[in-house]
């Protein structure tokens, strides 16, 4: 289908769905009178596809910002003029996007993007040169002095004068772009895992299990107990012994008759406490923050709050240093590697083994680390790493963000530890085994507090986690292209059920939205996810056999799902079908595809083929002019005998191949 989101190693997909796109967009924009370049389009969907969450048609402010000054600057060779009206062309791709259906809602409104980037920054961005790459650096100096990229000899005569010092160039901006290479990142973002969709409470629900948290209540406590006057620390920063046992017991942590020292749960709670803003430190008292009264009040904020700060807490979540053993390596990578281990439980149907978790723990803390000998110490390491993990999950289970229980691990868990690409290791997956099959494991889960929470800084760091009820307002096209391409089926039913509860959305508009599509292979994705999704959806697609726009992909799907045989078919729909399968593969493989797949097929007939097509009635106009667009470049790479009639001198030409192949 003609998609906005393509696997990281998708490539040639990605490149024929951008090439199509552009061709699009251009011919839509000159139809228009609007600004675009070529270039900047396809740098522009560039930088999504090689983004965290790589959705073509996803665009914030963010997006806009990082594309005009971070990724244009760095990436994109281009006339000055070309650059200096990037803006105006990225304008129209979102325009475009939105126009043609293809707009991903949850994203913002193409209307608010437009003052995302000022033109003063923009202008400073380009004008920086430490914000291009070498690359772009050697290309600007080769642009300038007129050297054509596609001409080998002439870049290579480039490179000669390079060596030769007979081309000038800042030698100082060069060595600091090539510093820069070795010790800043690169801009493309790692893709993240895609996420399930989910589905969460009512508002008022979480709200209410936000309340009855018991850590919300103990950060609210330790807040009282502080109060506006103080209470006196020790030199140490600790409470004085009377009041760390008075908080102790209000806190019921059971350390009334331990040193202040020994107070874990204490000195947990007063960390998480400060780091959360609810007390300070000043002049060696602790007080009431002197804002944290509106936020005390709001038990569901509190708890969002200290969702938030849970990962800077490694230090007090985590087994003390002694003398043995210095603090955890868990501890030391606490903040990278808790989100991980929440990210890996969000949206799973069952419990997660604390044991799984464990091991795929160990191997995060083994490689974010990568001692070379861990020696004699392996064992306890690990041991307090299983300890602190098993800590860190029953602060959350506290807090309320996950639920901790005891039971049988699902199949789930154990049916990809015969998997040779599995990470773990073979020792790891028979230890793990073995350890699955105890039928009464402590296990894990995500509460809805703690799935909405991951969720929201998935969100906050670009990924695309999909929430069941979000599209309930969706434009219908926008809505179906979604579920085809991110929704598996059982939550796509779910997803369409709840927009066509909507007053005044109903399925003719669902219809009417895959008809204006003006990509075949995206209509088709949108009117099969609509008709599996629904229980007439069968009689749908038979009733439209005869629907002067859908026709062709009802009879494709009929014939798919041999409800018909293709032997019933009169002329005029073998035509467009034929006419169908030509779109289709337009749009999939570009037009390289189309003249190499119908010269293979059809051999001296290619030409009648084509125009059989264009024939046909088919009523994607936009498609049938590519396509007619063709003709000319089959005549002359195809069949040169065509070139001139009859058998003239030089009417025989050169015996020509399949055309220029696509790069990839």
């Amino acid at each position: 289908m003609t998609r906005t989101f393509f696997e990281p190693d998708e490539t040639e997909e990605y490149e024929a769905a951008a090439d199509l796109l552009t061709r699009r967009c251009l011919a839509w924009a000159g139809e228009r009178d609007l600004p675009a370049d070529s270039v900047v389009l396809a740098a522009a969907l560039e930088s999504r596809h090689r983004s965290r969450d790589g959705r073509l048609a996803h665009w914030d402010r963010e997006q806009v910002r990082r594309f005009l000054l971070v990724w244009t600057p760095h990436y994109v060779v281009a006339p000055r003029d070309v650059l200096d009206a990037a803006p105006e062309s990225l304008r129209t791709l979102l325009r475009y996007l939105d126009a043609s259906g293809l707009w991903d809602p949850r994203g913002a409104p193409v209307a608010e993007l437009s003052d995302a980037v000022t033109a003063a920054e923009y202008a400073a961005a380009l004008d920086d040169p430490l914000r291009q790459s070498v690359a772009k650096f050697w290309a600007r100096i080769a642009l300038d002095r007129g050297v054509d990229f596609d001409d080998r000899r002439a870049l290579e005569k480039f490179q000669r004068d390079i060596d030769a010092g007979r081309v000038p160039y800042d030698a100082e901006v060069l060595d600091q772009l090539m510093m820069a290479r070795l010790t800043e990142p690169e801009l493309d973002e790692e893709r993240a895992y895609a996420q399930p969709p989910i589905a969460l409470p009512p508002a008022a629900e979480l709200a209410e299990a936000a309340a009855q948290s018991v850590l919300v209540r103990q950060l609210a406590a330790v807040a009282e107990w502080a109060g506006a006057e103080g209470r006196p620390l020790t030199a140490e920063g600790l409470p004085r012994r009377p009041d760390a046992r008075e908080l102790a017991a209000l806190l019921e942590t059971g350390e009334d008759d331990l040193r202040v020292a020994e107070m874990r749960q204490v000195n947990r709670m007063l960390t998480w406490a400060k780091k959360a803003r609810l007390i300070r430190t000043s002049k060696g008292q602790v007080f009431r923050g002197a804002k944290a009264a509106p936020i005390l009040r709001d038990p569901e904020a509190l708890w969002s709050r200290a969702f938030e700060v849970f990962f800077e807490l490694g230090g007090t979540i985590g087994a003390p240093p002694t003398s043995w053993y210095s603090a955890s390596v868990l501890v030391s990578a606490f903040d990278e590697i808790l989100p991980d281990v929440l990210n890996s439980m969000y949206g799973l149907p069952s419990p997660v083994p604390v044991v799984r978790l464990q091991e795929s723990v160990w191997l995060a803390c083994k490689e974010h680390f990568q001692f070379d000998d861990w020696g004699l110490r392996e064992q306890g390491w690990r041991l307090q790493v299983d300890q602190d993990l098993l800590a860190a999950l029953e602060a959350l289970a506290v807090l309320g963000a996950v639920e901790l229980s005891h039971g049988a691990a699902d199949e789930l868990y154990s049916s990809d530890l015969d998997d040779e690409e599995q990470p773990l290791g073979p020792a790891a997956a028979e230890r793990l085994r073995a350890r699955l099959r105890d039928p009464d494991l402590l296990l894990a889960r995500l509460t809805p507090l703690g799935l909405r929470a991951t969720r929201e800084r998935m969100l906050a760091e670009g990924r695309d986690a999909p929430l069941i009820g979000e599209l309930a307002t969706a434009p219908p096209a926008e809505l179906l292209g979604l579920l085809a391409q991110h929704y598996p089926p059982e939550a796509a039913a779910v997803e369409l059920a709840g927009w066509l509860a909507v007053p005044g959305q109903d399925v003719e508009r669902l219809l009417r939205a895959v008809r204006d599509c003006p990509f075949r292979t995206r209509a088709t994705a949108m009117l099969g996810t609509m008709t599996e999704a629904l229980p007439d959806g069968l009689s749908i697609i038979r009733g439209l056999r005869d629907d002067p726009v859908l026709g062709p992909i009802a009879l494709s799907a009929l014939l798919d799902g041999e409800d018909i045989q293709p032997e019933s078919l009169s002329d005029r729909e073998r035509l467009l079908l034929l006419a169908e399968e030509l779109l289709v593969l337009l749009e999939l493989g570009g037009p390289e595809a189309v003249l190499d797949e119908v010269t293979e097929a059809a051999g001296k007939d290619t030409r009648e083929v084509i125009e059989a097509a264009l024939s046909s009635g088919h009523p994607d106009v936009a498609g049938l002019e590519e396509l007619g667009a063709l003709l000319p470049r089959l005549t002359r790479a195809h069949h040169p005998l065509r070139l001139v009639a009859g058998n003239a001198p030089g009417s025989r030409g050169r015996r020509g191949g399949h055309g220029k192949k696509r790069r990839h």
